[in-house]
């Protein structure tokens, strides 16, 4: 990127001819001034020999940096700037008899015309080849530059991206399919970059001619001063900047980032998710109707009070060629799910840095990110960027997101549920009021589950899903207490209020986010989990989750809602649930995940044991070895992410040695949204060495 150039000196104008000279924008001074260096030598300016001269200095100073300028090499003494593209595009320096053609005549010589066509074909093909991993298709810019003013007098624009990538990717072919690749970046505005923004290219021209005047204008050799974001989840889009997340100075983590070396920050919405070729149910719908050809005649069985089968078989007699069809879409859609995990979400990362860049040509120098943070589920991204692919960011960080790599499914959520129960205890120390007031609800919905706006059901096992927020925020328990106060029209009214139907029904994010549903246990599921069998056959995830609730419950438990909410007693609250998905879910609790096709392809998916590698110990451990820099927060309390599972990973002899850890109990799992200006820059200053933690 370019910084403001010197302007040209009285000296060295008065002893150039034929030179025009106005006052444009610094961008036409930088243009005229790499002229005046580039094309006429200190002899015509009449500068002394002598290389201790302060005005020769500054020439030859400015010269050493004309790569910043591209398109303005007018003679054989100055091609620094392309000598990059012509090894990449074949070009040739051009030849010193070729008669110069001055600008101000408003025209140009041939070579340079070709090397600006060259060029220009080189930047619209910035992917690399199309039998990388890596590669992409079609950049674009699809709206015009929007600009913040953040105090402190700096401006950051904001740029939304899109680049289509292969759904699958395979070492030996690329699928010819591909999907949307969203992305904002968050950037520092330099002097020049508002004349360039407000170029008419960049706020009339079409999505692809933006994209390549952004590329042109940056010319970005590397990704050093750039940080890329991996979003929790699965299945949520990343902040949008400014009302998602905030762009000024300690106002959060991206703001600190801004402030502390980083030049623009990329906020990536994952594969299926936000802007990303999002996955919904509609979209299912529309991509595999025969899947969903039988939904009607599923949702008359469940009106008239039976279950709804979780597979096309139970309807071979009934609807025999839509059965038949529906296993066949069952099949593909449950293939076409499989492409939406972490390893393919840090490739997509990286196609996102090579569309960035300019083309590397022939060099081998690596060109990472210059760091990347990963919260929650990005924080398990994290872990499988630096297991899968061979250059990562040079700076990982991670908040909240230590995959349990080393620890079986089942064992996590055994583990988490008494997490579960912890948090619910302390909820009720913090306002034991509402012991009673949660049973009253639980009764009532057992009796009779309530109609939601959205066409959902609340039922009781629904209503204590609202735990899964029991792990965020300072102001968590408070927004509980007052959401489930607001539950009866009147104290003595079972009446459920409007307000609080059409509450529960906004807070709750499955129907909109059905990956955070469908592929949520399959975080865990690392090449099918076969370590845990002794190299067995691997072993699905099966509604973890769910069958460790089942196994509390056999027993008389205090786990078992339908038994605590008939208890009078204080000591034995109902307990609500955490961050877990259950089958039952897409039985009309949650209306876009309910009906024949969301079930079926719900079980296919907890069924499927043959997934794909997400972590590797010994590349984890030789990344952290050879130069890659790792920074983590791990929340004690978390109530997401199992403690004592992290600390195997992070412990001394785990793939996460080298990572410096600080833990504590000040945040919950929602830290780097509740004070992301501070997590940020210690965890930063932890990989770099100028925080002494852990001490």
């Amino acid at each position: 990127h370019m910084s403001r150039p010197a302007r040209p000196s009285a000296f060295m104008l008065k002893n150039c001819t034929n030179t025009l000279v106005i006052r444009p924008s610094w961008m036409r001074r930088a243009y005229l001034f790499s002229i005046l260096c580039s094309s006429v030598s200190t002899r015509s300016f009449g500068f002394p020999s002598s290389s201790h001269s302060a005005t020769g200095t500054r020439v030859s100073r400015r010269q050493e940096t004309s790569q910043s300028f591209p398109l303005i090499i007018t003679s054989d003494s100055s091609t620094r700037a392309f000598r990059k593209l012509n090894s990449i595009s074949g070009g040739s320096t051009p030849s010193s008899e070729e008669p110069r053609t001055g600008w101000l005549h408003n025209s140009e010589p041939k070579w340079l015309i070709d090397q600006k066509q060259k060029q220009e074909e080189a930047m619209k093909s910035l992917n690399v080849g199309a039998g990388s991993r890596y590669a992409s298709s079609r950049h674009r810019i699809i709206n015009p530059p929007a600009f913040h003013a953040c105090g402190d007098s700096r401006v950051v624009f904001v740029t939304e991206h899109k680049i289509s990538v292969p759904l699958r990717r395979d070492s030996a072919n690329r699928d010819p399919e591909e999907i949307d690749l969203f992305f904002t970046i968050a950037e520092l505005m330099n002097d020049g970059d508002e004349d360039f923004f407000q170029t008419e290219v960049m706020m009339k021209g079409s999505a692809e001619d933006r994209a390549l005047a952004y590329t042109r204008h940056f010319m970005l050799q590397d990704m050093d001063d750039s940080i890329i974001y991996l979003q929790g989840g699965p299945g949520f889009g990343a902040p949008t900047p400014a009302c998602g997340i905030g762009l000024s100075s300690g106002s959060s983590w991206v703001g600190q980032a801004l402030s502390k070396g980083f030049k623009r920050v990329i906020l990536m919405d994952q594969r299926g998710t936000g802007r990303s070729t999002p996955i919904t149910k509609q979209t299912l719908q529309k991509r595999f109707p025969d899947l969903f050809a039988l939904d009607s005649y599923a949702s008359t069985r469940y009106a008239e009070g039976k279950d709804i089968p979780s597979s096309f078989e139970s309807f071979c007699e009934i609807e025999p060629d839509l059965a038949g069809n529906g296993a066949v879409a069952l099949e593909a859609a449950t293939e076409y799910m499989a492409n939406f995990r972490a390893d393919n979400i840090v490739v997509d990362a990286e196609a996102i840095r090579e569309a960035l860049l300019v083309p590397a040509g022939t060099s081998e120098t690596p060109r990472p990110w210059g760091a990347a943070l990963g919260q929650s589920f990005g924080g398990f991204c994290m872990m499988s960027y630096l297991s899968l692919i061979p250059q990562p960011p040079r700076v990982c960080l991670l908040t909240g997101g230590i995959a349990p790599m080393l620890t079986s499914v089942d064992k996590v959520y055994d583990s988490l549920w008494e997490k579960v129960k912890e948090r619910n205890l302390s909820y009720y120390d913090a306002y034991p009021g509402d012991i009673g007031l949660v049973k009253r609800i639980v009764r009532a919905l057992l009796a009779k589950p309530a109609n939601l706006p959205s066409g959902g059901a609340l039922t009781a096992r629904r209503f204590l899903q609202l735990g899964l927020s029991l792990g965020g925020s300072p102001s968590a328990f408070a927004s509980l207490h007052a959401t489930i106060s607001s539950a009866f029209i009147g104290e003595e009214d079972d009446d459920f209020s409007k307000a609080f139907l059409k509450g529960v029904d906004t807070s709750q994010p499955f129907d909109d986010h059905p990956i955070y549903f469908l592929l949520h246990e399959s975080i865990y599921a690392d090449a099918g989990m076969k370590r845990y069998l002794d190299g067995g056959d691997a072993i699905p995830t099966n509604w973890s989750a769910h069958r460790m609730f089942e196994n509390r419950i056999k027993t008389p438990s205090e786990f078992s809602y339908e038994l605590t909410a008939g208890l009078d007693s204080d000591s034995r609250p109902t307990l609500f649930f955490g961050e877990m998905v259950f089958p039952w879910m897409a039985d009309g609790d949650y209306a876009e995940l309910s009906g024949l096709g969301m079930k079926s392809l719900a079980h296919a998916l907890a069924k499927k044991s043959d997934w794909g590698g997400l972590y590797d110990s010994e590349k984890m451990r030789s990344a952290l070895a050879n130069g890659t820099k790792a920074a983590a927060a791990v929340y004690y309390d978390d109530l997401y992410v199992d403690f004592d599972s992290c600390m195997k990973v992070i412990g001394r002899g785990g793939p996460l040695e080298k990572c410096k850890v600080w833990v504590t109990n000040e945040y919950q799992h929602s830290g780097l949204r509740d004070n992301g200006s501070d997590i940020f820059s210690k965890i930063l200053g932890m990989a770099k060495g100028s925080v002494r933690t852990p001490s």
